[in-house]
């Protein structure tokens, strides 16, 4: 169980202006904390969360802010999720300050990201098709 965030994503944070710094470590800490099972690494340049191998929450720097994603957010159901992916199952949200974080929300999100899953880890496999697997 990995309860705090890889070297890498505290590399990743560490490597922010000051407000999307503590806008990132703060998320890290949330997302370690509701979701210690997950393994969690950079990938694609970014900090990512996966369950069983496949991603299910991530954030990174955008133009807009730090922008949080939830690969199977779509399925959320969730108003706060309001920046939605056209080809895929996610969703996002983003952020300029930790003021803008609701804790509550990301709480009630992380635990959607573990119940509600589609399966991208084979994604390449099954040639673009996502597949719900919960």
């Amino acid at each position: 169980m990995q309860t705090t965030a890889s070297k890498d994503i505290l590399e990743y944070n560490s490597s922010q202006a000051a407000e999307d710094k503590s806008v990132c470590e703060m998320l890290a800490r949330e997302i370690s904390r509701h979701l210690p099972e997950a393994e969690n690494r950079i990938w694609h340049r970014h900090p990512v969360w996966f369950l069983e191998g496949n991603p299910v929450a991530g954030y990174s720097k955008q133009k807009a802010g730090i922008r949080l994603m939830f690969w199977s957010g779509a399925s959320f159901e969730e108003e706060g999720l309001n920046v939605k992916g056209e080809k895929f199952k996610d969703a996002s949200v983003f952020y300029n300050s930790v003021d803008e974080i609701d804790v509550q929300d990301l709480k009630r999100w992380l635990k959607k990201s573990r119940d509600i899953q589609w399966d991208y880890k084979n994604i390449v496999k099954r040639k673009g098709v996502l597949v719900r697997l919960k």
